[in-house]
């Protein structure tokens, strides 16, 4: 088999998990783009597959015309909530209202806004009425978020959300099996050392939640042990004593340069006896800059696949498409979304 079948076959192995675990754990997606022909096409196909329940936010004569028109037969299976006209408008008017009443909600406006996609979205999640949201083929990223962080906030003991990449290489020597998360890669430019705390110890619940191994978490930095004085040296190290002390149990160690944390002959000279460095499946990454342009530079030049951001620190999974994405991309976000879930449910913040 070659390098490349690998990869493909690591890559299915683990969406075939997650869409067994989905499967057998039923979680209730929204999709607030609901008359997006992209959307309704994968959850047509995750209604077809058993993956998820599905609420569609949208109008209702529209997405059954869509639905006939494109054959999509499993759509009925659907809730499909008229974002302007259905039973429970008043009261998630009265809940935005009473999450917001300090910044100046007021019934007024939050009649308005509760028949914005996006923010209804978010207010079914909050009353318990759906576990997670996809978004993002038709809105920005910003709107998709800002409802988000208004409405659903973040998980008890955590204040920053952040982007993770599920990494997969050709080298099995690396990661899990060449299996590896990399993050922040898409959301903080320049986290503190809480938030990077935080940061790690959501990627390991995401490594957990849908990777399904134990992680191990490199805290990166041009530095090893204190081969280096900087502040920015300083500030990976106090995120690392941050991280466990929120998670006492966590397999962490920082701050460590990435050949430590990947190359066990290099860990062995540089960080002897660390339980990390050389095996690091989780790499927790100082800055945007250095984490965008890790994961961009490892996708091109070691043609690894790279599957996200996925969105990590919000109170329910909340995760954000591109603009451009394809029908299998809304697809397998979904069952990401589901899995997320799912493993919210099992830990305690």
């Amino acid at each position: 088999m070659t390098e490349e079948k690998k990869l493909i076959k690591l890559f299915m192995d683990l969406l075939q998990k997650m869409l067994s675990n989905a499967q057998a754990n039923l979680q209730r997606i929204v999709l607030p783009e609901g008359t997006e022909i992209r959307t309704l096409k994968a959850a047509d196909r995750i209604l077809a597959d058993h993956v998820a329940t599905i609420l569609l936010i949208g109008n209702p004569e529209e997405i059954n015309i869509l639905a006939t028109e494109n054959g999509l037969l499993n759509i009925k299976k659907a809730e499909i909530i008229d974002p302007k006209n259905h039973s429970k408008k008043e009261l998630y008017t009265n809940l935005f209202v009473e999450l917001r009443k300090n910044k100046g909600m007021t019934f007024e406006k939050a009649s308005v806004l509760v028949e914005d996609p996006l923010y209804l979205a978010c207010l079914i999640i909050k009353n318990g009425d759906a576990d997670g949201e996809v978004g993002g083929a038709r809105n920005a990223t910003g709107d998709v978020l800002r409802p988000a962080f208004q409405i659903v906030k973040t998980l008890p003991g955590i204040s920053v959300v952040s982007g993770a990449f599920l990494m997969f290489l050709k080298d099995k020597s690396y990661g899990e099996d060449g299996l590896m998360l990399f993050a922040d890669c898409a959301v903080n430019p320049n986290p503190t050392a809480p938030e990077l705390a935080q940061i790690a110890v959501s990627t390991a619940a995401t490594a957990r939640s849908l990777a399904g191994f134990e992680p191990r978490v490199a805290m990166l930095s041009f530095s090893t042990k204190g081969s280096a004085k900087n502040e920015a040296v300083d500030k990976v190290v106090e995120a690392t004593r941050l991280a466990k002390e929120m998670e006492p149990t966590l397999h962490i160690d920082g701050e460590l340069q990435a050949d430590a944390a990947l190359v066990e002959t290099v860990a062995a000279l540089k960080a002897p006896g660390s339980k990390v460095a050389g095996k690091a499946n989780v790499l927790v990454f100082p800055s945007l800059e250095a984490g965008n342009i890790a994961y961009k530079l490892v996708q091109r030049l070691a043609d690894a696949e790279a599957i996200g951001p996925i969105l990590q620190g919000i109170a329910s999974p909340i995760n954000d498409l591109s603009r451009g994405c394809s029908v299998d991309d809304v697809y397998k976000m979904i069952v990401i979304t589901s899995n997320q879930s799912i493993g919210l449910k099992k830990i305690t913040f």
